[in-house]
């Protein structure tokens, strides 16, 4: 079984991506919505341990814990221990269930894969990419967003150019959803022609 692993900077389309893949019949593994089911009970206690008055209703606050970690380098460092053991758990489970099943292609979707190490744990790599100009509007059209808290996030991340030079494979999704079903069909052809490369 391979693993592409799918990433891309914020307003690059990677959600729509990772849908697609799914469309195609491969599964995905979303670290972010994996995140999410954990702050929904899971790992609440330990978070709120960590940053008081970031949960209620046994729940993660996410705009309270935002708030509390994204000017401090710090500060996320701690909450990524916290998260970060429990969803190698989750993802460690979703891949044994995937080669029991037996298909040829899984899609890690990992939004900071670089930054983390990642690309040692698969064997390709597809690069999520679009304009500057489109992805400052699509991200500024989220209710929850502004231009500082933008910048502040586009900071953590590997510049766009970066990402796609280590790339095995970029998806541009500035032209819509049938292209990017193209490049899909094209890459699960490819990808299938690979070696193993993770470490």
């Amino acid at each position: 079984m391979l693993i592409l692993g799918l990433t891309g900077s914020i307003g690059m389309g990677k959600s729509t991506t990772a849908k697609l893949f799914e469309e195609a019949g491969v599964p995905v593994y979303d670290a972010d919505a994996t995140v999410h089911q954990l702050y929904e009970g899971e790992v609440a206690p330990a978070i709120e341990a960590a940053f008081p008055g970031t949960t209620a209703d046994g729940r993660v606050d996410r705009t309270k814990l935002s708030a509390r970690v994204v000017h401090d380098p710090a500060a996320m460092r701690q909450l990524e221990q916290i998260v970060h053991p429990m969803l190698g758990a989750s993802r460690k489970k979703f891949m044994e269930d995937a080669e029991a099943s037996g298909v040829p292609v899984v899609v890690v979707d990992v939004p900071l894969l670089f930054e983390t190490g990642g690309e040692k744990r698969v064997d390709a790599v597809v690069v999520v990419t679009t304009s500057p100009e489109i992805q400052r509007e699509r991200v500024l059209a989220r209710s929850t967003m502004d231009g500082e808290r933008l910048d502040a996030i586009l900071a953590r991340q590997m510049p766009d150019a970066e990402k796609r030079q280590r790339a095995d494979f970029v998806v541009d999704t500035s032209h819509g959803l049938d292209p990017v079903r193209a490049q899909i069909k094209d890459i699960l052809a490819e990808v299938v022609k690979m070696p193993q490369r993770r470490t």
